[in-house]
C-alpha cells in the first residue's frame, strides 16, 4: 500500500511540476498589466484579454512566425521519419562491421552541439544564398534529428517478428512491398512516437532559427527571443501571450495522439 502512495506522490509531483509553469504563463497572460507582479498574487481575478489584443497590433511577425514555424516542423518531421523509416529497419534487421561502424558514427554526429556544426556550416549557407530559407531549417532539422529518430524506429522494429516479412517473402512481396505492406504499418505506433517527438523538438528549436534566418522565415521561437530582448523594453503581458500561443499547437497534437504515443513508446519496453 505505501508503494502505490508513494507511486502517486511521484506522479502528483511530475504533474505538478510540469503543469504549474504552464498554468502561470497561461494565467499571466489573462490579467490586466498592472496586476501582472502583484504580491502576494490573487487567487481568483477578472480574466481580459489586453495581452492578446497588444500582441496581434503591435506583434503581427509573431503570427507569421507561427505559420512558419508550422511548415517547418512538419516537414522535417515527416522527412525525418521518411528517412528513420527504412535506416531503422535495415540497423534492426541486417548485421555487419560496416553497418555496426555508420552506427557508431549516427551516435556521434548525436552527440556533438548544435553549435559545433553551425560554426562551419554558416559560411556555407551564406555563400550559397540560401540563408533565411525555410528549406534550410528542414533540412538542418532533418539531418539533426534523423540520427535519433532512426535508434528509435529500429528498438520499435525489433519488436516486430522476422517471421512476418518472411511470410511475406513465401507470398511473393519484394522489399519496398513489405515494408509499406506490413511491416511499417505494424510499426506505425512508433513511427507516430517518433513523428511526434521530432515536430516538438522542431517546434522549439532556437538555435538554428536564430541563425539561419533574417526576416522572411523567423520560426516563433525567434520573435518570442525578440520581445524579451526589446530595445523599448519587455511587454510582459503580450510575451505571456504570445508563449501561450505558441504551447497550444503541441499541445493539441499531443492530445490527439496520446493513445499512439504511449503505445509507441512502450514499444519497446515489453518483449513479445
Amino acid at each position: 500500500m505505501s508503494r502505490r502512495v508513494l507511486a502517486w506522490c511521484g506522479l502528483l509531483l511530475g504533474a505538478a511540476w510540469s503543469a504549474v509553469p504552464i498554468y502561470l504563463i497561461v494565467a499571466s497572460s489573462l490579467k490586466a498589466p498592472a496586476d501582472l507582479f502583484e504580491f502576494p498574487p490573487r487567487v481568483l481575478w477578472h480574466p481580459v484579454a489586453t495581452s492578446y489584443r497588444t500582441l496581434w497590433t503591435d506583434w503581427p511577425e509573431f503570427f507569421r512566425a507561427l505559420n512558419t514555424s508550422a511548415i517547418v516542423a512538419l516537414s522535417a518531421a515527416a522527412l525525418t521519419v521518411a528517412l528513420a523509416a527504412p535506416a531503422g529497419w535495415a540497423y534492426s534487421r541486417r548485421r555487419g562491421r560496416a553497418l555496426a561502424s555508420t552506427a557508431l558514427l549516427l551516435l556521434a554526429a548525436r552527440m556533438f552541439p548544435p553549435i559545433v556544426i553551425t560554426i562551419p556550416l554558416y559560411p556555407v549557407v551564406q555563400r550559397l544564398g540560401l540563408a533565411d530559407h525555410a528549406a534550410v531549417l528542414i533540412v538542418l532539422y532533418t539531418a539533426f534529428y534523423v540520427s535519433l529518430a532512426t535508434w528509435l524506429v529500429k528498438s520499435f522494429l525489433d519488436e516486430i517478428p522476422v517471421e512476418v516479412e518472411e511470410a511475406a517473402r513465401v507470398d511473393g512481396c519484394g522489399t519496398a512491398q513489405m515494408l509499406a505492406r506490413v511491416t511499417l504499418p505494424l510499426a506505425a505506433p512508433g513511427l507516430a512516437a517518433t513523428f511526434i517527438l521530432t515536430l516538438v523538438f522542431a517546434w522549439n528549436e532556437y538555435l538554428f532559427a536564430f541563425l539561419f534566418t533574417a526576416t522572411r522565415t523567423k520560426t516563433a521561437p525567434v520573435v518570442l527571443s525578440e520581445m524579451l530582448g526589446s530595445a523599448t523594453g519587455v511587454e510582459w503581458g503580450p510575451l505571456f501571450a504570445a508563449t501561450s500561443i505558441q504551447l497550444v499547437p503541441m499541445l493539441v497534437v499531443v492530445w490527439l495522439v496520446q493513445g499512439a504515443l504511449l503505445r509507441g513508446m512502450t514499444a519497446g519496453a515489453v518483449k513479445g
